[in-house]
């Protein structure tokens, strides 16, 4: 095994820890073990996907490895540690969480990317960095090596880590996330936390059947055998059975109210990467983080909020497509194939639109038809960093993190203004935000029920019904932008490096040319008078514009790696990709050079 380098692992701070039974921790207390540091927010779905990632990992070496969540807020309600705790529980985060609104132990950290693994070793050094998804295999490798090497020298600790579970509480439903309005009068209920559908009665309480082991997996069957994992998205067929957003399992599947029995409509079961087909059969496509689903233009439309897309089913052909999004993050119009989102999480069809609840860029935005495509606009949202609860002109209105949309009979549309714990409204008639409704907890879908309009209040794991008022009610305008320090950076040329170092026992898969792609740009456009576009260097030369002095620089990466096995005719191969938003500040005395850790360590020449 080649020698790595040894830095000494700075210590964890934060406000407050989760999940070890009110004890507070410290790097010493994880000494004799491997530890996983995971940098997550819970806004971030490819946070989730590690999580995901992660678990099988957790499990295999539960004796050996610790895995701690070091919690770094993007929004500002990311920043409430009853938020923190509530995530926790929603998405099944069996390990130790360090709460750090502060973003202290980022910093110590360097860390510039949601999602983050550092590996520290048994004795308390740093080892190694991964920024993005795909490293669970290579993370797999390094956790055996760092046993073997560690039981040899003496310095590997066996035992039970430091996890303790909250206690479980009863309620009727767990962080439920959508909900639909079936023919019959009832209401059909993602319940996410307990990987079940649930279907409650007209009062919008009481349970009629679950549906749903409630464990999660994947499998088709009644009510009693079928499995999920975290759905969300629901939605009527022209047929009278419902699809449902499975989004853990990166499928759609099918509940037949008549006879209560799922099936699977499409998906793998494998989460999409680069490079894999975006359309085909729909059984044999993957699909990555569905999350929410409507009927619009002969056609099931998802929000694939695990690669920033809309994708469409057609249940007639059995096929599925990827319909708008380049799989980049951001905001950007235009034709549907060109267009960015960001983590799309809510869909409403009302005539000729499908609105869209854009969450990460806390927008809205919606799809129409385009000659004989169709184009996708914004109604209220700027991009990544703005955001907050400002009514007003569509202009200057703000939003934080919505996942839900519904269309109103007015021709207005009502937005689950999530992370504002907010009903909010925009009118297109008028181009104006206003708010229907406040002192909800986590609201992430609604339904619409005559003159009522019946919320999904997710953190109060209920269902709420509301009256829509004649007159919104108006709020004080608060703003905000993500709180991150800006980096310095040298006037002139920027050198971008992103570090990738392929895993022990890999190599850079060139079999079929460059297997490393690079992406830049920035917000505003003006601030890069050189080195924006595409490319297959996973280092650049950037050229910074005179007179523009702060700014964004959007990198995304990937790189495909396979097992260095020459006598393997096909090797197992695997991507890791990323993307990072970097605040940057023009400033004399500034970084000449910026390094992105992919995989690997930093060692600048």
């Amino acid at each position: 095994m080649s020698k790595r380098p040894r830095v000494r692992a700075p210590e964890l701070q934060g406000r407050a820890w989760i999940n070890t039974g009110g004890k507070d921790l410290s790097l010493a207390d994880f000494r004799g073990r491997t530890l996983i540091l995971d940098f997550w927010t819970f806004c971030c779905v490819n946070c989730l996907h590690v999580l995901d990632e992660l678990r099988e990992l957790e499990e295999k070496h539960r004796d050996t490895v610790v895995i701690v969540g070091v919690h770094s807020p993007k929004f500002v309600h990311e920043a409430d540690h009853q938020a923190v705790v509530d995530a926790v529980e929603r998405y099944g985060v069996h390990h130790p969480v360090l709460d750090d609104p502060e973003l202290a132990t980022w910093k110590q950290y360097a860390v510039r990317a949601w999602p983050t693994l550092v590996v520290i070793d048994p004795e308390g050094y740093v080892v190694a960095q991964h920024a993005g998804e795909g490293h669970a295999h290579a993370i797999e490798t390094l956790v055996g090596q760092l046993e073997a090497e560690h039981s040899a020298k003496g310095t590997l600790r066996r035992g039970d880590g430091p996890y303790v579970p909250p206690e479980p509480v009863p309620t009727e439903l767990r962080f439920p996330g959508k909900a639909l309005l079936l023919p019959g009068g009832t209401f059909l209920v993602s319940d996410t936390t307990r990987h079940q559908l649930v279907e409650l009665a007209a009062d919008g309480e009481s349970v009629v059947r679950r549906v749903g082991e409630g464990t999660r997996g994947l499998a088709d069957g009644t009510p009693e055998r079928a499995r999920f994992s975290e759905p969300q998205g629901l939605a009527l067929l022209p047929d009278g059975t419902v699809a449902v957003a499975d989004t853990v399992n990166h499928a759609l599947r099918r509940f037949d109210p008549a006879t209560g029995v799922t099936t699977t409509l499409a998906g793998t079961g494998r989460q999409w990467w680069q490079g894999s087909p975006a359309e085909g059969p729909a059984r044999e496509v993957d699909l990555s983080s569905p999350w929410d689903l409507a009927w619009f233009a002969g056609r099931l439309w998802i929000a694939m909020a695990g690669v920033h897309q809309l994708w469409t089913y057609d249940p007639e052909a059995g096929t599925v497509r990827a319909a708008a999004g380049t799989t980049n993050e951001g905001l950007v119009d235009g034709p549907a194939r060109e267009a960015w989102f960001a983590q799309p999480s809510g869909l409403a069809a009302a005539g000729d639109r499908l609105w869209v609840a854009d969450s990460e860029t806390s927008a809205v935005r919606w799809v129409e038809r385009d000659g004989e495509g169709f184009a996708v606009r914004t109604a209220v949202g700027t991009g990544l960093f703005d955001f907050g609860h400002r009514d007003g002109d569509a202009g200057q209105a703000l939003f934080q993190h919505p996942l839900g949309v519904t269309a109103l009979p007015d021709g207005s549309v009502a937005v689950a203004d999530t992370y504002n714990h907010a009903l909010r409204r925009y009118d297109p008639a008028t181009g104006e935000v206003t708010t229907l409704a406040t002192d909800l907890r986590e609201p992430s879908g609604a339904v619409l029920v005559d003159r009522d309009i019946v919320v999904v209040e997710s953190a109060r794991h209920r269902l709420t019904r509301l009256r829509l008022p004649e007159e919104a009610v108006r709020v004080a305008a608060v703003a905000h932008r993500t709180q991150r320090a800006a980096t310095e950076i040298a006037p002139g040329t920027l050198r971008l490096d992103v570090v990738f170092q392929a895993p022990s026992g890999q190599k850079l898969d060139t079999r079929y040319g460059p297997s490393t792609r690079l992406l830049v740009s920035a917000t505003p456009p003006e601030l890069l008078a050189e080195g924006d576009g595409a490319g297959t260097e996973l280092s650049r030369d950037l050229v910074l514009a005179d007179g523009v002095t702060e700014g964004v620089l959007h990198v995304s990466a990937m790189a495909a790696s396979c097992d260095d096995a020459p006598e393997n005719e096909y090797p197992a191969c695997h991507v890791h990709q990323q993307d990072w938003g970097v605040p940057v500040r023009v400033a004399e005395g500034g970084a000449a050079r910026l390094p992105l850790v992919l995989a690997g360590m930093d060692e600048p020449s």
